[in-house]
Parts: structure tokens; C-alpha cells; sequence
């Protein structure tokens, strides 16, 4: 949206839309693959640890299982990552970013919820892994909107610097005559 003077003199004219600034919006993107990797990393240690839930691993492989905790923490991170990358276009591309987010987060939240649920394992392990996946999704949503709303700019663009029109008329000699109470 421009603002100009009134009259139609463009003084300076502001482009007044919003925006995202990109450095820190990708910066709090790798912090929040940090944190997705740390929380699959500590809901497989409480489903297996605590529980004793194979998660992700045959019962026999103990608490860290084979290589399936890096590769879950790995693609948590790489989740977060592109969650980052999608909400960069929806603010950029469309008047509602974080409604578009929050929809997409949604659905693509249960999801990874339901998906596990329709896997031939034990129920224990079903449930496990849909939990871990639902607290992934949570906290990257959320921190990913969070940081978005905090990375939103507005630009400011001057243009071309005319005078604007005198507010009254300028006379060359002050008034004669003067009136007292």
C-alpha cells in the first residue's frame, strides 16, 4: 500500500507491504532442525528406555537401536528445514502466510501420526512411534510460526523527493492592519 500527501503530490511515497527478512528466518529454520533432531532423539530414548518400546528397531538392538535414531533425528531436522522453506513462500506469495502454515503443518502432522498406525507392529510401537511423530510436528509448527512472525519486516521504499504544495497561501508582506480586543 502507498501512502502519499494529500493533493496527489508524491513528496515520498512508501511501499508499506510486508516482508521477511531471510538471514534471520533461515537462522531460527537451523535452530529449529536442531531442536526437531533433539526431540525425535528423546522420544526414542523414553519409548525404548522408559518403556521398552521398539521404536523404529527390533527388540534386540537396545536403546539406541541400529542406524534408525540418526536417521529419525536426521529426517526430523530435514523436516524442520523445509517447513522453514515453505513458510519463506507462503510470506512471500500469499496475504496469509501463517494460516496457509498452520493448515499445511496440520495436515501434514496427522499424517505422520496416522501413517504409523497402519504399519504391521506391535500396537506399543504404533502408538510410540505416532506419539513421537505428533510432538516432531507440534514443536516444529510452532516454533517455525513463532520465528516467522518475528522475522517479518515491513520495506520502506522512498521515491521520487517533490515539495509538497504549501498548506495556505503565502502572502509577501505580513498584514497592516491589526486588530486589538
Amino acid at each position: 500500500m502507498a501512502q502519499q500527501y494529500p493533493g496527489g503530490y508524491g513528496g515520498f511515497e512508501e511501499d508499506t507491504r510486508p516482508g521477511i527478512d531471510a538471514a534471520r528466518l533461515w537462522a531460527g529454520g537451523v535452530a529449529t532442525a536442531v531442536i526437531a533432531a533433539l526431540v525425535a532423539v528423546v522420544g526414542l530414548l523414553i519409548a525404548r528406555g522408559i518403556f521398552e518400546v521398539p521404536v523404529l528397531a527390533p527388540k534386540g538392538d537396545g536403546i539406541w537401536g541400529k542406524a534408525s535414531t540418526p536417521t529419525y533425528a536426521i529426517a526430523a531436522a530435514v523436516v524442520a528445514l523445509l517447513a522453514t522453506g515453505l513458510m519463506h513462500l507462503l510470506s512471500v506469495a500469499t496475504p496469509a502466510p501463517g494460516q496457509f502454515f498452520g493448515w499445511i503443518m496440520v495436515l501434514v502432522t496427522a499424517i505422520a501420526v496416522v501413517l504409523p498406525l497402519t504399519l504391521t507392529v506391535d500396537l506399543s510401537a504404533k502408538i510410540a512411534t505416532a506419539a513421537i511423530n505428533l510432538v516432531i510436528g507440534l514443536v516444529i509448527a510452532i516454533v517455525v510460526s513463532s520465528m516467522a512472525a518475528n522475522a517479518r519486516t515491513v520495506h520502506r521504499k522512498k521515491r521520487s523527493r517533490r515539495e509538497p504544495p504549501p498548506p495556505t497561501r503565502q502572502w509577501p508582506e505580513p498584514p497592516t492592519t491589526y486588530y486589538d480586543r
